[in-house]
């Protein structure tokens, strides 16, 4: 008899209870990250901040560091501004070099690594996208090797379909890997289109003092005219302006002026060559 009033008791108890408690809604749940252990931090040999976007010109080389809170293997993918995606490490002459010590700084390349990773087009914005996992992830899940430029490619376009497919990869249902295992960064760098350069202008003797002097013998079909035509030449290359000319048999004088003054052009033929001389 005992017994029963006890659980009597403890029934209303439990009653009484449930008609008091609250009723749970959503904003009753507080979202909060998993705190993440692995840290990873990614940048490129052009911006060690890993905050700016440095230009790359076609043909140059790019290194990119990366470091870890604890040890993790990292993995390399490049978005070009199509949003075509490539996985860069791994790579079929990194072998297991993307494997990173905790609090260490490594650079892929490293020095004498076999291979480099070269910069080409399209043109525009890109992105390295930086995934550090604590344990080896499944590459075959995602790529599918690229022979010719020795890197895995993807067959995604966009990062959208990216974190879509490394989800399935760092999270299969079999074997979750722990959020807190694993983490990503990015890196953005520019490929642009190098600046056209004026073609260099010709050098001439004669532009590197104030009196010069020189003597050509003279050849059949030549006179003073045709040594002054190519002095001439060399002259307006040099930014200099015929003002004035005069000729008298085997003598020509011309005069010139350019931004640094004023040029005194002298040609004459005598003793079977051409005495040429030029004052600034």
């Amino acid at each position: 008899m005992k017994k029963l009033l006890t659980l009597t008791a403890l029934t209303a108890t439990l009653a009484a209870t449930a008609s008091a408690a609250p009723v749970i809604s959503a904003q009753s749940i507080i979202v909060n990250p998993v705190q993440n252990n692995v840290n990873v931090r990614v940048w490129t040999n052009k911006d060690t901040s890993g905050t700016r976007t440095p230009s790359y010109f076609p043909g140059e080389r790019i290194q990119i560091s990366t470091t870890v809170d604890q040890d993790a293997y990292v993995y390399l993918f490049n978005v070009d501004p199509n949003g075509q995606v490539d996985m860069i490490l791994p790579n079929r002459y990194a072998g297991g070099a993307n494997y990173v010590k905790a609090n260490t700084t490594k650079v892929f390349p490293a020095p004498g690594a076999g291979f480099t990773f070269d910069i080409a087009a399209p043109y525009g914005l890109n992105k390295v996208l930086a995934l550090a996992s604590r344990t080896p992830l499944n590459i075959e899940q995602l790529s599918q090797f690229k022979t010719q430029q020795g890197s895995f490619q993807t067959g995604i376009q966009g990062q959208g379909q990216l974190a879509q497919a490394l989800s399935i990869v760092v999270n299969p249902v079999a074997q979750p890997i722990p959020q807190n295992s694993w983490d990503s960064a990015t890196a953005f760098y520019n490929v642009a289109q190098r600046p056209v350069s004026a073609p260099a202008q010709p050098t001439y003797p004669w532009t590197q003092v104030r009196v010069w002097r020189s003597y050509t013998p003279y050849t059949s079909g030549s006179n003073v005219v045709t040594v002054y035509q190519d002095f001439n030449t060399q002259l307006t290359d040099q930014g200099y302006r015929l003002v004035s000319r005069n000729q008298r048999g085997n003598e020509l004088s011309a005069t010139y002026r350019g931004n640094n003054g004023t040029a005194q052009l002298y040609i004459r033929l005598v003793n079977g060559q051409f005495e040429v001389r030029i004052n600034r």
